[in-house]
């Protein structure tokens, strides 16, 4: 447990340690599992100040993101808690005030319990691999859907896994 508190004040300083240099933008989504349960999240991101690839296309950039995730109770098994961190990579085509994007990541998850309905996660620390599309509207305003998958990476058995899918809105914060 000592060590589970250390890996979540350790994200959580990097993670803050970086919003204090960039804006810093917030975000809602809902969803189900692939069990049929609800998900429910709140997160903060931060931009980097980095491109890659630019081009007429469009070009390569990326975020962190942080975040609580409220797993509902299905008719079988327990509700569940998870905080998040990943940076994230994303590839944004140049649209004009309308920007598609296709984003990817990989990061750590820390559940409050092993289980989430009938899946038996094995560790409380899970794997976050992500992937994602959306479009990003002036004003910084994005809507996106996404496909999430956790997993202990063969730890510790069981690691039966879990896989989110949601509807993401993400707004700037303005202090």
């Amino acid at each position: 447990m000592k060590k589970l508190v250390g890996l979540v004040a350790l994200a959580a300083l990097t993670f803050g340690q970086s919003m204090a240099a960039h804006a810093l933008d917030g975000s809602v989504s809902v969803g189900t599992t692939g069990d049929g349960g609800m998900v429910y999240r709140l997160g903060l991101q931060s931009d980097w100040d980095k491109s890659w690839l630019q081009s007429s296309t469009g070009r390569l950039t990326g975020y962190w993101d942080g975040g609580y995730t409220y797993w509902g109770s299905s008719s079988h098994g327990p509700s569940n808690n998870t905080l998040s961190f990943a940076p994230v990579f994303r590839y944004e085509f140049d649209g004009g005030s309308v920007k598609p994007f296709v984003e990817a990541g990989i990061g750590v998850a820390f559940f409050s319990s092993l289980e989430v309905g009938d899946n038996k996660l094995g560790t409380s620390f899970n794997f976050e691999d992500r992937v994602g599309f959306g479009l990003r509207f002036a004003g910084n305003q994005e809507v996106s859907v996404r496909g999430i998958h956790y997993s202990n990476g063969g730890i510790r058995e069981p690691n039966d896994g879990i896989e989110a899918y949601s509807l993401n809105y993400r707004m700037p914060l303005n202090f």
